[in-house]
C-alpha cells in the first residue's frame, strides 16, 4: 500500500486533512505503475476515486518538483466533464486537493453567467474545469488561452462521446499544445475511445482496475416484480422499508421526475428533484440540499447518473428500467462508493420482466427477485426500529429526568409509551397497499424457454378459471394488446394467462386456478383499469371452456348472420327466362342478353337519307359530297353572328358601336323609346 508521505507534500497534507488513511486501487496504480509524464488511458469502477486519482497523476506535471504553484496566469491544466454537475464536483475535488499548493481553480459550464467566467479567466487561474460546449465557446471568443496548457484530462470520456461532444473535444484538443499530457478516464473503453486515444495520445499507458466477470461487491441488487399500476405505491414502500439516510430515484423522462416528485412530496418525504429542465442554480441548490441533509430523497433523470458523489447515499432505486448495461452500472454506482455498502433496487413491471433480465445478464449482475414490500412488512420493520431506537437507551440528564418524573406523575407508563409510539409514527409516511406475490409469480419464465406468444395464450390449465371481457371482433380485439390489458388489470404475468377466445362483441380468457381468487379480488376492487371495459367471472372452472355467447347481429336489421346468396347450380337460369317471368320475390327476371349488332335506341331520320339509322355515334354515315366540296373550296356555311346580350327583361339588344357610343357634340340625345318585350312581340305577331 502506498504511503501518503511519498506523495508531494502539498497533496499529502491535503489528503491527511481530508481524512485519507489509504488510497484506492486506481489511485495507487497512477502513482506506482506509470512514468511521471506518460499519457494515461484508465478504466475504473464508479465510486473508486477517479477524480483524486487523476489529481495525483497531474502533480508531477503541474508542480514540477516545487511545493507550491506560482502566480496564476494562463491555465496550465484543463479538465473536461460531460455534465455541469460532474464538472462542478471535479472542480471542488481539485480545489481542496491543491489548496495547500495555492492553486487557483475555476469552472466554465453551461447555465452559468459567461461574463463572470471570463472575469475569473482574465484574473488568472491554474486549473480550469468545464463542459465541452462552454469551453469551446470561450476558446473561440478568445477568453480562454490554452497556450500554457501542460495537461488535459477527459473525465467520463465514453459518456461525452455518447452525448455527441466528439467534435467539440477534437476542437479543444487540437487547440491545446502538442507537448501536453492527455489523460483519459472512462468506465469503459469502446472503439470510439480507442480511436480518440490513438489520435491525441502518445504511447499511452493502459490501466484497468475493473474485473468484468465480477459485479460490484459493495452493492446488493434487488428486483421487485410489480403491477404497472402499483409501481409508485411499491416504490413508496421500498423507501419506507429501507429508511436510508439518503436515496436517489432514477426516472427516464423529465415528466416522470416531476410527477413522482409531487407524489412523494405529498406523502411527506423530504425530497428534491434533478433534471435537465431545471436551471443551473436550481440544480446546484438541489445537490446542496441532498448533501447537507436538508433532503433525504432525490428524484433525477440520467443527468445524475455519472460521476456525482453524494456522501452516505445508501439506496438507489430504478423507478424506470435503465436502457442498457452502461446506464444500469452508472446509476447503481452512485451508492457503494469508497468501500461503503449500498443497495440497488429495480422496480420491474410484469410486462417488462424479460427486458430487466436481459439488462442484468449483459451487465453480469445477479439480482435477488422478491415481491415488493407490503404494508405489513413496513409495520413490522417500524416496530423493529422502534424497539431498537437509540433514544430509549440514552442516559438521561437531571433536567430530562425531572420532566420524566412529572410526566409519570400525571400519566401512566402505558399512556406515555403510546404517545411516544404515536409521535414517532406521525413523522413517517403511511405505507401503501400492494398485491402480495406468491412463489409462482416470482419464478418468471424458464431460462431456456423463449415462450412464443401463441404458446402462452393458447395453453390450457387443468384448474383454470374463465372470465369474460367486453371487447371482441367489433372492437378489433387482438391478443397482442388484449394480453397486456389482462395482465395490468389483474396483476398477473403472461405465464398465468391461458386460452383467449375472441367472439363478435366479447371475449373469454382463462386464468390459472392458483391466481383466480386474487385476480377476482383485484378486478372487484379496481375494475379493468380501462374506460368502458368490464371483466366478469364466468361459471366455468376446472379448465372447462364455456359455451360461446349468444350475440345479436344487427348489421342488416335482423338477427343472425346474413344468408348465403344462390351460387352455380342453385342460381336460376337467366338465359331461359322470359320477360314475363318473375322471381319468387316478385322482382321481374332478367331477359336474354342482346347482341351488340343490334344496339338499343330510337332511330332518327336525316333530311338527305330516308333510311333509319341508330343514334349510336358509331353508325353515323359520312357525307362524302359535303367533304368533297370542303376540300375543293366550295360553298361554306356563313359565319354565325354573335348573339346580342340579353337585357334584364329577357330581351336581347344589339351592342353599340364605338362611333355611336357617345352623342355628337351640340346635339341633344333623343329620348329613349320603350321597346316592346319579346312576349309582346309574339302576341302582336299572333294577332296579325
Amino acid at each position: 500500500m502506498t504511503d501518503l508521505t511519498s506523495i508531494a507534500p502539498a497533496l499529502s497534507a491535503a489528503l491527511a486533512k481530508r481524512g485519507y488513511e489509504s488510497l484506492t486501487p486506481v489511485q495507487e496504480s497512477v502513482l506506482k505503475d506509470i512514468p511521471p509524464e506518460a499519457d494515461l488511458l484508465v478504466s475504473a469502477q464508479t465510486g473508486s476515486g477517479k477524480t483524486v486519482a487523476f489529481g495525483l497523476a497531474l502533480a508531477p506535471t503541474l508542480l514540477r518538483g516545487e511545493e507550491k504553484l506560482g502566480r496564476a496566469g494562463a491555465p496550465i491544466a484543463l479538465a473536461i466533464a460531460p455534465t455541469r454537475e460532474l464538472a462542478l464536483q471535479v472542480k471542488e475535488e481539485l480545489a481542496w486537493l491543491y489548496a495547500e499548493a495555492d492553486a487557483v481553480t475555476t469552472s466554465c459550464v453551461g447555465g452559468m453567467d459567461p461574463r463572470t467566467e471570463r472575469r475569473f479567466l482574465d484574473r488568472g487561474v491554474h486549473i480550469v474545469v468545464g463542459t465541452p460546449g462552454r469551453l469551446r465557446d470561450h476558446i473561440e471568443r478568445g477568453a480562454l488561452d490554452l497556450s500554457e496548457i501542460r495537461a488535459v484530462v477527459l473525465d467520463e470520456a465514453d459518456e461525452m462521446l455518447d452525448m455527441g461532444f466528439r467534435e467539440d473535444l477534437e476542437f479543444i484538443l487540437d487547440a491545446a499544445p502538442r507537448e501536453r499530457r492527455t489523460l483519459m478516464f472512462s468506465a469503459t473503453v469502446p472503439k470510439q475511445i480507442a480511436e480518440l486515444a490513438k489520435r491525441f495520445q502518445k504511447d499511452a499507458v493502459r490501466l484497468s482496475t475493473i474485473n468484468a466477470r465480477e459485479q460490484h461487491g459493495d452493492i446488493d441488487y434487488i428486483a421487485h416484480p410489480v403491477s404497472p399500476n402499483e409501481r409508485e405505491n411499491a416504490l413508496i414502500n421500498v423507501l419506507r422499508l429501507h429508511d436510508s439516510e439518503k436515496a436517489i430515484v432514477f426516472c427516464s423522462t423529465r415528466e416522470a421526475v416531476s410527477r413522482l416528485t409531487s407524489r412523494l412530496a405529498n406523502r411527506g418525504f423530504s425530497i428534491v428533484s434533478l433534471s435537465g429542465e431545471l436551471s443551473q442554480e436550481q440544480r446546484s441548490s438541489a445537490l446542496a440540499a441532498i448533501k447537507d441533509g436538508r433532503a433525504r430523497v432525490c428524484v433525477a433523470t440520467d443527468v445524475a447518473a455519472r460521476g456525482i458523489d453524494l456522501p452516505n447515499l445508501d439506496l438507489v432505486i430504478h423507478a424506470d428500467l435503465p436502457t442498457g448495461k452502461s446506464a444500469l452500472l452508472h446509476r447503481s454506482g452512485r451508492t457503494g462508493r469508497a468501500g461503503r455498502k449500498g443497495t440497488c433496487v429495480l422496480m420491474v413491471p410484469f410486462p417488462r420482466r424479460r427486458q430487466a433480465e436481459r439488462v442484468l445478464q449483459f451487465a453480469g449482475i445477479k439480482a435477488t427477485w422478491k415481491g415488493a414490500p407490503t404494508a405489513d412488512d413496513i409495520r413490522a420493520k417500524d416496530k423493529e426500529r422502534l424497539l431498537a431506537d437509540p433514544a430509549l437507551s440514552v442516559e438521561l440528564e437531571d433536567e430530562d429526568r425531572a420532566i420524566a418524573q412529572e410526566l409519570l406523575a400525571l400519566h401512566s407508563p402505558e399512556q406515555l409509551a403510546a404517545a411516544f409510539v404515536k409521535l414517532r409514527q406521525s413523522r413517517l409516511p403511511a405505507p401503501e397497499d400492494v398485491a402480495e406475490l406468491n412463489e409462482t409469480s416470482l419464478k418468471g419464465r424458464d431460462a431456456g424457454s423463449r415462450g412464443g406468444r401463441t404458446a402462452e395464450i393458447t395453453g390450457k390449465f387443468e384448474d383454470g378459471v374463465w372470465y369474460s371481457l367486453s371487447l371482441g371482433h367489433r372492437q378489433r380485439a387482438e391478443p397482442r394488446w388484449i394480453l397486456p390489458l389482462i395482465c395490468r388489470a389483474g396483476h398477473v404475468t403472461k405465464k398465468e394467462v391461458g386460452a383467449i377466445k375472441i367472439f363478435q362483441n366479447q371475449l373469454y380468457f382463462e386464468i390459472a386456478g392458483s391466481h383466480g381468487e386474487r385476480f377476482s379480488e383485484v378486478i372487484k376492487r379496481d375494475g379493468s383499469g380501462e374506460e368502458n371495459v368490464t371483466i366478469t367471472l364466468l361459471d366455468a372452472r376446472g379448465g372447462k371452456i364455456p359455451a360461446p355467447p349468444k350475440e345479436d347481429d344487427d348489421r342488416r336489421g335482423r338477427g343472425g348472420p346474413p344468408k348465403r346468396r344462390p351460387y352455380k347450380s342453385d342460381a336460376p337460369d337467366y338465359e331461359t327466362m322470359g320477360k314475363e317471368d318473375t322471381l319468387k320475390s316478385g322482382r321481374p327476371k332478367r331477359g336474354p342478353k342482346r347482341d351488340f349488332e343490334a344496339p338499343r335506341g330510337k332511330p332518327r331520320r336525316r333530311p338527305d337519307d330516308g333510311d333509319a339509322v341508330p343514334s349510336h355515334p358509331a353508325y353515323e354515315p359520312l357525307d362524302m359530297n359535303a367533304l368533297a366540296r370542303d376540300l375543293d373550296g366550295g360553298d361554306k356555311p356563313a359565319a354565325r353572328k354573335p348573339r346580342a346580350p340579353e337585357t334584364g327583361d329577357g330581351e336581347r339588344r344589339k351592342p353599340r358601336s364605338k362611333a355611336s357610343a357617345k352623342p355628337a357634340a351640340g346635339k341633344k340625345k333623343a329620348p329613349k323609346k320603350n321597346k316592346p318585350t319579346r312576349s309582346e312581340r309574339k302576341a302582336t305577331k299572333a294577332k296579325s
